[in-house]
């Protein structure tokens, strides 16, 4: 499990009595960021005749766009910013995390297999989902917990299932990607562990548990890296369906 620890690298700084570190997750935060940066920018040259690199940014972003207007309409425009950061830095956090860098001696830290980091995406988003539920409707915004046409008597059980739905939804965005992360990860390491010691053990038994072992790896890595495109996705179209509940409320319901 040591693959999930978070380690200090630089002690930072005390900020009221707590201690403000730089660790390896705030590194591998930095990478992706710089990463994903330098992916934007070898794509927004905005040349004629697109290269494929500029070809494959913009994919990416026309994807998402596509994504909002299915799922927003013509106002998901406004939110092509947001989104599209967010999917391309998890779809980078994940894939980061699983370059096989250990083999010169650099541990890849999977920053989303941590609750706190996805957490704090999810937050991000529900701040944004409320944000503009209230600016768009006011107080309005609670009819979102009241489905059209629920008999009063009903209503005093829907309405308070209605609005845990509702709260619970960070939890779940933020949970989700954790889990198929950290879940991944585990799998790897306890199939590497595998390989290891039915390597120490001696020829016969190293063959007959390694070489599957080896295999399943193999598939195992290939899924986690389908994994980690398909949890960016949902994760984005997640945000792009919440957003859609505070723009439309109930119309599109």
């Amino acid at each position: 499990m040591h693959q999930f620890e978070v380690q200090t690298i630089w002690n930072g700084f005390q900020l009221g009595g707590h201690q403000i570190a730089f660790t390896n997750s705030a590194m591998w935060m930095c990478v992706a960021l710089v990463a994903l940066w330098l992916f934007m920018l070898g794509g927004i040259k905005g040349a004629q005749v697109p290269g494929r690199w500029q070809m494959a940014v913009e994919g990416f972003t026309g994807f998402i766009d596509r994504l909002l207007k299915q799922n927003i309409g013509k106002e998901g425009r406004a939110f092509l910013p947001y989104v599209f950061t967010l999917f391309m830095f998890i779809l980078f956090a994940n894939i980061l995390g699983l370059l096989p860098l250990g083999v010169v001696g650099v541990h890849p830290f999977t920053f989303t297999s941590h609750f706190t980091a996805t957490g704090v995406l999810a937050i991000a988003s529900f701040l944004i989902v409320l944000g503009v539920g209230f600016a768009r409707h006011g107080l309005r915004f609670f009819s979102l917990f009241v489905p059209k046409g629920t008999p009063l008597p009903v209503l005093f059980l829907v309405a308070p299932i209605e609005f845990v739905s509702f709260m619970v939804r960070p939890f779940s965005l933020a949970l989700r990607l954790f889990v198929a992360m950290t879940a991944g990860h585990i799998l790897l390491k306890v199939l590497a562990g595998f390989i290891i010691n039915a390597g120490n053990t001696g020829a016969g038994l190293g063959i007959v548990v390694g070489l599957p072992s080896f295999a399943l790896m193999v598939g195992v890595s290939a899924l986690e890296l389908l994994v980690a495109g398909v949890q960016a996705y949902v994760f984005a179209l997640l945000t792009s369906l919440y957003i859609n509940d505070a723009v439309h409320l109930h119309d599109h319901h």
